[in-house]
């Protein structure tokens, strides 16, 4: 993981993310966030505490580190 791109999350949302934040980092909709949650298609782990879904800095990080190698394979 990067850790600037880390730095950015966290200084941006702090250590988790909730839905909107999630949906406005991606620039997705947040329905079509849920809706990919729903269907188990969503490429970052979320977890639900206190009735609310989340996502850790961590997770979003490397997520988005690894895009870059999503991309040079197609």
């Amino acid at each position: 993981m990067a850790l600037l791109t880390q730095a950015y999350i966290l200084d941006n949302f702090g250590i988790r993310l909730n839905l909107p934040q999630l949906a406005k980092l991606l620039d997705i909709k947040e329905g079509t966030l849920r809706n990919q949650i729903s269907a188990r298609a969503f490429p970052i782990k979320t977890y639900i505490e206190g009735g609310r879904r989340f996502a850790s800095y961590q997770a979003v990080s490397e997520y988005l580190d690894n895009q870059h190698l999503i991309t040079q394979e197609s």
